[in-house]
């Protein structure tokens, strides 16, 4: 009499299997975890000096006369809108706007129940600093002189996102 050998897997063949995946599967989350976070951080960073040199250009045109200013402005624009919505140029025959922004980007630290279309209203997750207020404490003014995020989170580098 031959005996007969099965082809298949034993159970303890299997749930050996499963707890190695399992193992590797619990290994790899906050890998991924940290990876999201890193590139939300990019995004924030991106975000923040497109923002910067916006508010910057803006600045500079002022100076160049491009853009009007009182005598009581420090140059620095009166909103973030302004940046997308464009600001008279004087200099131009046809006074065409200067824009500088095509849309304000949003916060990627502060959670958006909102799809990839942001409308100006949408753009009201930043923290605004004018160019009175101090830099421990920055507050909104008559000018937009910086910009930061409103979430409260520490970034991986120890440095909250408010910060930055």
């Amino acid at each position: 009499m031959a005996l007969q050998h099965s082809h298949g897997f034993s159970l303890i063949e299997l749930i050996v299997t499963l707890a190695i995946v399992a193992i590797l599967a619990s290994v790899a989350m906050p890998l991924v975890s940290v990876t999201v976070q890193r590139s939300k951080e990019n995004e924030l960073k991106h975000h923040l000096r497109q923002m910067r040199e916006a508010i910057d250009a803006y600045k500079k045109a002022t100076e160049d006369g491009r853009i009007k200013k009182n005598a009581d402005e420090t140059g620095y624009p009166p909103s973030l809108e302004i940046l997308v919505e464009g600001a008279e140029d004087l200099k131009d025959p046809d006074k065409k706007k200067i824009k500088f922004l095509r849309r304000l980007p949003p916060d990627p630290m502060v959670s958006h129940a909102i799809t990839d279309e942001f409308s100006i209203e949408q753009g009201h997750d930043w923290g605004l600093r004018s160019y009175e207020s101090s830099a421990e404490n920055p507050s909104a003014g008559k000018d937009v002189y910086d910009v930061y995020s409103l979430s409260t989170q520490i970034g991986t580098n120890g440095i909250p996102y408010a910060k930055w």
